[in-house]
């Protein structure tokens, strides 16, 4: 086992929606995508007071790719026009193929508007290639208690496994793509290796926390590029640290994204942009009660 280099550290990019503390580590200025990665937003950590209005994440449409929240801290509500409802808390996590077309709401419960509470949620978007962007939509929520956690590092890390394979485990989730992603928390002293095959693009963000990576130390908020030369990734904790460790084939096709749509082509953006607009893709009643 050969324990792959960083190439590059890509800082987020601190961008707050309202009262909601954002970073964006991807796209960056210097990285427009690590296929079949899109994008991640990090939201929070921080405490929401009582009486709030909540997550600003109204009724929504995607097309062409799929979306994968993990919830570190409090609760989020999903809606969807595909009729898909949940509240998924702490350690849960929802992933959604927008695949063809899907509105969704990703929204605070009334519960946590009324009493407020800690925040701290990751977004990523994962690529889907042209031959898989018009499937059916999906969506699939776990609670924390239905998420393997697996001891690593002779007990001092964990490993949530949310799909794919760590060790002889699989996650429950079953990606299109053969997608594997995990949350991994580490404790001070620490030493973990993850799986790299060789091929895969690695996804790898600091969440919080101190690690190096071969002597090179690693930075908080960072997403971390890898050289392609090993077949494994080797960390070493200096501190509590979390991070999100994933990894994908690249697609290697084009990629053309307006906003919630991600496509290879102008004209399948104008396609889904009139799909939308014709109600297409259906829609969400988000009433008082939520």
């Amino acid at each position: 086992m050969t324990s792959r280099t960083c190439k590059q550290q890509h800082p987020a990019t601190r961008d707050d929606i309202g009262d909601l503390v954002t970073r964006r580590p991807l796209p960056g200025a210097g990285l427009p995508q690590l296929d079949p990665f899109l994008f991640l937003n990090h939201h929070g950590p921080q405490t929401y007071p009582a009486n709030n209005h909540g997550l600003p994440f109204g009724p929504h449409p995607h097309r062409g790719f799929e979306t994968v929240t993990f919830i570190l801290e409090g609760e989020l509500a999903h809606l969807d026009s595909g009729g898909h409802e949940s509240v998924i808390t702490q350690g849960g996590i929802q992933w959604m193929t927008a695949g063809a077309g899907l509105v969704h709401a990703e929204i605070s419960p009334a519960s946590f508007k009324r009493h407020g509470g800690p925040l701290e949620i990751l977004q990523l978007w994962v690529n889907l290639p042209s031959r898989l962007k018009m499937s059916n939509p999906a969506y699939t929520g776990l609670q924390q208690d239905q998420i393997p956690v697996i001891e690593a590092a002779g007990g001092k890390a964990t490993v949530n496994l949310i799909s794919g394979e760590f060790g002889h485990q699989h996650g429950p989730f079953i990606s299109l793509t053969g997608v594997t992603m995990m949350t991994v928390q580490c404790r001070a002293g620490a030493e973990i290796t993850l799986p790299a095959p060789a091929g895969r693009t690695v996804f790898c963000y600091v969440v919080n926390g101190a690690l190096t990576l071969g002597g090179e130390a690693l930075k908080a908020h960072h997403l971390i590029e890898m050289n392609e030369d090993g077949d494994c990734v080797a960390l070493t904790a200096h501190s509590d640290a979390v991070i999100l460790y994933g990894h994908a084939d690249p697609i290697g096709e084009p990629v053309v994204s307006y906003g919630p749509f991600v496509m290879n082509s102008r004209d399948e953006i104008n396609q889904a942009i009139a799909d939308y607009q014709s109600g297409q893709f259906g829609n969400v009643e988000v009433d008082s009660h939520h």
